[in-house]
């Protein structure tokens, strides 16, 4: 805690605030996904550059938010996060008034900003309240987040079908403006961290470049199947000369944007790992489930409509919001270790039981509430145990370093689904099969067991998470 600040300034408005502007930002960010066919018929465009609707937003997330986090550190997490959403708002109106495409993909990039809201809000309630107050309150902030995702995917179908779809960009971005202002009036500016140091720019701009680069690259060499093996080298090569030079850059810097002596830190480094193993396994879900859903009823699967779909989803939606919530509150009374140890149990257990289970739509729908409560249980307890964990100065930068490792582990599994899935046609029809999915459930499983090890590793060496 930051000297001369109060644990005790800000009450339930302020969070409330927080919270809800990251509700209208959770609704914004999700309402392209269910939108996308309508959007692609609107607009007039193919399936490729309809993808680049969604992934953009991604990408340019993944780049700002460890910025955003390093901002939010030396100039104050109010400030910044006002900065942000003024950004985020205005990609809002302009995709809200988009006549065609490049518009929209512009307002979508400068949406991107919003990934950045998140760790400036961990800054908000750690420099304000003490340490347990704002594990709990990190955990609210992320389940309201999570929790706007259901409403956008819920709620984007109906209004741009009864009124237009400018509109499911509109009101959301009409919300962040008022909850913007809210935040302004209720909670008090957190004092910069004094420093004589200069941004560490060139620190600033390698890790942006590196991050670019992982994950356009990510997204050609698993979209599309027509990079050549020495494209795909190139890339590799070029993402990590970005990640050396970076590496070479932070070392000699007077004021680095990441201290790598925070990163080499036990607690921090397991903390970034399994997030990533957890994500990955809960991206290959998050994959699998609507596909397998949506799979014809005369096989295997159930032909939902996405409707149907939406609904089958809804049960797991909610058990992510809810496990987000007490995700915080876990950590504190059990441990980091015991919370993300009986996740990942539950999250293989159930992954396993699917590779034989799955031929009922209840049994897809229970797994998916058991693996979404596990996995928004882990990784908040991981957020919440990092954001306490480390030195106030380094707060924003931690955990915008682990948002984004969120996104990158969530975007990975979904790929490797969606490559398992293809390797797995039927050559005479293109469908998927079922063997296919059952291997896909076997590896989510194993990817998740991976944290187990990670854990295990934790206690031998008595790291403390």
């Amino acid at each position: 805690m930051l000297a001369g600040v109060s644990p005790t300034r800000i009450g339930r408005p302020a969070i409330g605030a927080l919270g809800f502007l990251a509700l209208a930002l959770g609704t914004l960010q999700s309402v392209v996904e269910p939108a996308l066919p309508l959007l692609r018929g609107e607009l007039g465009v193919s399936n490729g550059d309809a993808a680049l609707i969604g992934n953009v937003l991604l990408i340019t997330g993944a780049v700002i938010t460890p910025v955003a986090g390093k901002l939010g550190d030396r100039y104050g997490g109010k400030r910044v996060l006002v900065s942000l959403m003024a950004v985020v708002s205005a990609g809002g109106l302009l995709a809200s008034l988009a006549p065609n495409l490049p518009l929209l993909l512009l307002g979508q990039a400068l949406q991107g900003a919003m990934v950045g809201a998140l760790p400036l809000s961990f800054i908000l309630a750690r420099k304000h309240l003490s340490t347990g107050a704002s594990q709990a309150a990190i955990g609210v902030v992320v389940a309201l987040f999570t929790g706007g995702s259901m409403v956008g995917m819920l709620f984007a179908g109906p209004v741009a079908e009864g009124m237009s779809w400018h509109w499911m960009f509109a009101l959301p971005t009409i919300v962040i403006i008022g909850m913007t202002s809210a935040v302004m009036w209720l909670m008090p500016h957190d004092p910069p961290i004094e420093s004589d140091n200069r941004i560490d720019w060139p620190g600033v701009s390698l890790l942006s470049a590196t991050l670019l680069a992982f994950m356009l690259g990510l997204k050609a060499v698993t979209e599309g199947g027509g990079v050549s093996p020495p494209a795909v080298g190139a890339i590799v090569v070029g993402v990590a000369a970005l990640a050396t030079a970076w590496v070479s850059v932070e070392r000699r810097a007077a004021s680095p944007m990441v201290d790598l002596r925070m990163l080499a830190k036990p607690a921090v480094r397991n903390a970034f790992g399994l997030t990533f193993v957890i994500t990955a396994s809960f991206g290959m879900v998050g994959y699998l489930f609507p596909q397998m859903f949506g799979a014809p009823a005369d096989g295997y699967g159930f032909g939902a409509n996405t409707t149907d779909i939406g609904m089958l989803l809804l049960p797991g939606a909610i058990a992510g919001c809810v496990s987000d919530s007490i995700g915080g509150i876990a950590a504190r009374r059990f441990g980091t270790r015991a919370v993300v140890t009986v996740g990942a149990a539950v999250t293989v257990a159930t992954m396993m039981a699917l590779t034989v289970l799955h031929t009922a739509e209840w049994q897809l729908a229970l797994a998916k509430v058991l693996i979404a409560f596990a996995a928004g249980i882990g990784t908040t307890a991981l957020l919440a145990s990092t954001a306490t964990g480390v030195e106030t100065k380094d707060i924003g930068i931690a955990t915008s370093l682990l948002t984004v490792t969120r996104v990158i582990g969530t975007v990975l599994g979904a790929q490797i689904a969606g490559a398992i899935l293809d390797a797995g046609a039927d050559p005479a029809t293109g469908l998927s099969t079922e063997s296919a999915f059952a291997t896909a459930f076997a590896i989510a499983g194993l990817v998740a067991a991976l944290s187990l090890l990670v854990v295990r590793n934790m206690t031998k060496k008595g790291a403390q998470a």
